[in-house]
């Protein structure tokens, strides 16, 4: 009879630890909204990053460019 009523409790007490309470959940749900949100405006910083990279590589290219055509010989028309 020990034995059941031992089982028995062991079985309920296991059934409630597993169970989260509503406050448990919630407290979840903001940490879980926390990491979605800084996870969201990382990307956006890392988005402007490469938006900022690639706008200094094209006016680096522009400026090469200029240089390069400063360098051309002039070709004069064959008359």
């Amino acid at each position: 009879m020990k034995k059941v009523l031992f089982l028995a409790l062991a079985a309920a007490s296991f059934s409630f630890a597993s169970c989260d309470s509503k406050t448990e959940d919630a407290q979840e749900q903001a940490a879980d909204n926390v990491e979605e949100a800084g996870e969201m405006k990382a990307d956006a910083m890392e988005e402007k990053a490469d938006m900022v990279r690639d706008s200094a590589d094209a006016k680096a290219d522009a400026m090469e460019n200029a240089a390069d055509a400063m360098d051309a010989p002039a070709t004069t028309p064959a008359q």
